[in-house]
């Protein structure tokens, strides 16, 4: 009985805020993606527009094959190009903030993260397995 009531929950309810979530800008350099990703240690990380709204993700794979290709990992030279250059706008879609409860568990057993945006598909934070999980085992307390 319980379990029904997480299936009719909010989504904002597990989300993690946008001010609490790890964002790149798709004009940021990709030496600042490499030192975010080294820094929070996340393999994939949302990617907004100047507007704030999501464009996409990039990960750690994406960073991997941008040195393969370019041939060098000399940090200086990685400022001449910007995230826009790495960025998959088809990897982690975003939802709305009113999906429903199953359409966000299916999302979360296929991505890393499910993006949570606005009508506007401005960015409102981010759903994590680990919080979806949180909230399904509190509720069956």
């Amino acid at each position: 009985m319980r379990f029904k009531k997480v299936l009719n929950m909010n989504i904002a309810k597990i989300m993690i805020p946008k001010v609490c979530t790890v964002v790149l800008h798709e004009r940021s350099t990709i030496r600042q993606g490499l030192e975010v990703l080294a820094h929070c240690h996340y393999t994939a990380i949302p990617v907004l527009d100047a507007e704030e709204h999501y464009v996409g993700s990039v990960t750690e794979g994406d960073f991997l094959r941008h040195i393969i290709k370019t041939g060098t990992t000399d940090m200086k030279e990685q400022e001449k190009y910007s995230v826009r250059d790495i960025l998959r706008r088809d990897f982690c879609p975003a939802l709305s903030i009113e999906a429903e409860f199953d359409v966000v568990v299916d999302a979360s057993l296929r991505q890393n993260f499910v993006p949570v945006v606005d009508s506007r598909n401005a960015l409102c934070g981010i759903v994590t397995r680990r919080s979806l999980i949180a909230e399904i085992a509190a509720s069956k307390k």
